[in-house]
């Protein structure tokens, strides 16, 4: 087995070998982020990679440098989705035959695609932890290669091609920020600054998981228990020793970011720049809300996926339009009589609201004798119009628990 140490040199290697593999995904310029930060923001879209993420680079430069011994062996991996699309595609465009453990409660459109890549799919345990477990067990019963996420050398230059396009794309880049779990894309990306010294490198983590910020305090890759998130791309409990090296090195920053900022992020990147982001892939522009004036200019939030179920998205919109104001819940305690409910929703028509569900309860223990509870979701149009509806309903006379 061969492995590339992580370098500038191996990525630009790894850029020759993606060549017609990878698709040298667009710069996007973003006058949203732009005004905002007050300094030129343009969008690295690695949602627009094939298989939806930037994955499919480093599993196809790792698969690609195999023995033909190790290839006939076949090759397995573990993963909830971007990483097994990204094997699955790249055994597939290699001729290779690929096995990929998934967790049982994996979304359906991740499994379904990772399927049509012409894996074998093999849904055990609860999490990517137990499906790690099986498949380390399954390379050591057959022979398969396991095709690590990120802790591999060939994994990181890979990756680190993102970077590459970077410099081509926008030689005057200040800042690239970089969602981080595991380290393998940050690692990759951050190789730049052998050549560029002068370019920051951030890695963003989510608030929920961040071992990164635990293990450069301590100096080694600590596993830290993490609470859980709707950034899965990104909930990784321990770095790996080969990315971890050089972040250690050469990253500038790691900072973290909450799931309100990354809801509020996702659902920006949809309205303003028109892009489907998972939540993960939106880190680095969370990091942007959370501090518009941190980052030297031009900036560069990576990307770096846009695989998210249906079902999640609802859900994070539902989230993000909570956090940034213009989603509002609250009850009111009324009169139990006639009427009452029809005046409610009068006074917030007037006030422009748009009602989306109301609950009318009679039976919360809080209630007094005559009284009703009435439980309404609310849109806004944003945080101090959400602050003026609350005001008037007090004026008004409603009473809230």
């Amino acid at each position: 087995m061969t492995t590339t140490l992580p370098s500038w040199a191996g990525v630009e290697a790894a850029a020759e070998l993606l060549t017609g593999v990878a698709e040298v995904t667009p710069l996007a310029h973003s006058r949203w982020l732009s005004e905002l930060t007050g300094t030129e923001v343009l969008l690295k879209c690695e949602n627009l990679q094939r298989t939806g993420s930037f994955k499919l680079r480093g599993a196809y430069t790792r698969i690609a440098r195999l023995t033909d011994a190790e290839r006939a062996a076949g090759v397995v991996a573990a993963s909830a989705g971007n990483h097994a699309q990204g094997v699955a595609l790249a055994a597939q465009m290699l001729g290779i035959k690929a096995r990929i453990y998934m967790p049982e409660g994996a979304a359906l459109p991740k499994v379904q695609a990772t399927q049509g890549y012409g894996a074998d799919i093999e849904l055990t345990g609860v999490d990517v932890e137990a499906s790690i477990v099986a498949a380390r067990e399954y390379a050591d019963r057959t022979g398969a290669i396991l095709i690590h996420p990120f802790d591999h050398g060939d994994v990181v230059v890979g990756q680190g091609t993102v970077g590459l396009e970077i410099l081509r794309q926008l030689p005057e880049v200040g800042t690239v920020l970089v969602p981080l779990g595991g380290g393998g894309l940050v690692a990759g990306i951050a190789l730049l600054r052998e050549v560029r010294p002068d370019v920051k490198v951030v890695g963003v983590q989510t608030a929920a998981v961040s071992p990164y910020v635990a293990s450069l305090s301590a100096g080694t890759p600590m596993l830290v228990p993490g609470l859980p998130t709707m950034a899965d791309g990104i909930a990784v409990a321990q770095p790996g020793a080969v990315p971890f090296a050089v972040v250690a090195d050469l990253v500038d920053d790691v900072v973290t970011v909450t799931e309100e900022s990354m809801s509020r992020a996702l659902i920006g990147l949809l309205e303003r720049a028109k892009l489907l982001v998972e939540p993960a892939g939106a880190a680095g522009v969370a990091a942007l809300l959370d501090r518009p004036h941190d980052f030297d200019g031009p900036v560069v939030p990576v990307l770096s996926g846009g695989n998210i179920d249906a079902l999640l998205l609802l859900e994070v919109i539902r989230h993000g339009l909570k956090a940034a104001g213009r989603f509002l819940s609250f009850r009111v305690h009324l009169t139990d009589r006639p009427g009452e409910l029809m005046r409610l929703l009068t006074d917030l028509a007037s006030m422009q609201v748009n009602i989306l569900n109301v609950v009318h309860d009679r039976a919360s223990e809080a209630l007094g004798v005559g009284e009703v509870e009435v439980a309404l979701q609310v849109a806004t149009r944003g945080p101090g119009h959400a602050d003026k509806v609350m005001t008037r309903l007090a004026a008004l006379g409603y009473r809230r628990p």
